[in-house]
């Protein structure tokens, strides 16, 4: 990544990651990502936010380098992840005059993950300021806007907010800031639907602490950064609310033709009946696809045959991973097909614990599906529209 001024004396010195598909080794990222690293020169001091990955550290290295940095004196950790932290014991053997700033839990995290010494660090309370000489560096505390030790730091000369995973995206490109024709919004909701939904509550708090400071730019840990913020925000108010689409999610496994049959027979009720269904055959599906849906749809039926005594281990993966996101989903149901017994609702539904949804009555049935079961099909779709009519969302 080249090194790239934002305003004068302020420049992004992280690094792209082009080819990187899976973050965590869990969430898809079809598009790359970046790490972003931002260096700050004050009158007096030098200020580094966030270090990059450490498979990408040699990169930061030669960019600090090439914009001719002798010297770092403040080292701002927003946020103890090593993806943002990685490298920063190699910046403070590079710098060894640096001090790591950040606050009490983050300085702990970074003492476990990275063995920083006591020593290197600067503990700093929220709403607590640093001067650069002429620029200063102002701490807000977002204790759960992804970890309980993440924080944002405002450049309020230059109105710029530095709110490292709040508002990124895993998206790859030469380009620093968003543009209006750039497509930003799905990789962002990717990116909100993967990492940030389980913090929704605590996002909710924060978005209204970030529009009144009411940066000109907001510069996040990954992906581009937005010169417009009021399109980001808007975005994030509207996912983290409790509204949702008039719309149901079926993420399916299906081994031999009976769960796939009882899916396309509920698509097709539902369509009929107005409502917007999106299948997701799960051995063929980019998980975070679902994820995106989730963030806005009224309802989710999980579809699965029985293996042995329970859900097919597909569906089973889908459910946690729904459960770990917390979607705001309204209504949850499950359907599919068995051979001769099995626990399948009660597996899928105990592993639902944080999906706050109303349960519809499943339809789980023996062998292939019946006239009698595409009835009993009818009623489930029957009983989504009812429930979606009963939260004003059938157009």
């Amino acid at each position: 990544m080249a090194v790239m001024q934002i305003k004068p004396n302020i420049y992004s010195v992280g690094a792209i990651d082009w080819n990187r598909r899976l973050f965590d080794e869990l969430i898809p990222i079809p598009e790359g990502t970046s790490y972003n690293s931002y260096v700050i020169k004050g009158a007096e001091k030098t200020a580094l936010i966030d270090a990059v990955d450490p498979s990408k550290e040699s990169e930061l290295i030669a960019n600090l380098q090439k914009l001719g940095i002798k010297k770092i004196d403040y080292l701002v950790s927003n946020h103890a992840e090593q993806d943002h932290s990685g490298a920063i014991p190699s910046i403070l053997k590079l710098y060894p005059d640096a001090k790591v700033v950040t606050n009490q839990k983050c300085k702990s995290m970074l003492m476990d993950l990275l063995l920083i010494p006591d020593e290197k660090f600067i503990v700093i309370a929220d709403g607590q300021a640093l001067s650069l000489g002429g620029k200063t560096l102002q701490f807000m505390l977002a204790p759960w806007v992804h970890w309980p030790e993440t924080m944002f730091t405002c450049l309020p000369e230059d109105k710029i907010l530095f709110t490292c995973d709040f508002f990124g995206s895993h998206k790859a490109t030469s380009e620093l800031f968003t543009s209006i024709d750039y497509n930003i919004y799905d990789s962002a909701k990717r990116y909100y639907a993967e990492i940030m939904m389980p913090f929704r509550t605590q996002i909710q708090k924060h978005i209204e602490k970030v529009r009144e400071l009411n940066p000109e730019i907001i510069a996040p840990s990954h992906g581009p950064l937005y010169k417009k913020p009021e399109f980001i925000i808007n975005a994030y108010a509207d996912w983290v609310s409790d509204n949702v689409k008039n719309t149901v999610l079926v993420p399916y496994v299906s081994m031999h033709g009976s769960t796939a049959k009882m899916v396309e027979y509920l698509v097709g009720a539902l369509m009929e009946r107005g409502i917007a269904v999106k299948p997701f055959d799960l051995p063929k599906t980019d998980i975070g696809e679902l994820a995106i849906s989730l963030v806005d749809a009224a309802t989710v039926v999980f579809a699965a045959p029985t293996v042995l005594f329970g859900a097919h281990p597909g569906v089973v993966y889908a459910a946690y991973l729904a459960n770990a996101i917390h979607p705001k989903v309204k209504f949850a149901s499950i359907i599919g097909s068995y051979g001769w017994a099995g626990k399948t609702v009660e597996q899928i539904k105990g592993l639902l614990p944080n999906i706050k949804a109303e349960f519809l009555e499943p339809v789980v049935i023996k062998g292939f599906p019946k006239e009698e079961n595409f009835k009993a099909l009818d009623r489930l779709a029957d009983d989504i529209l009812r429930k979606h009519g009963e939260i004003g969302i059938v157009k």
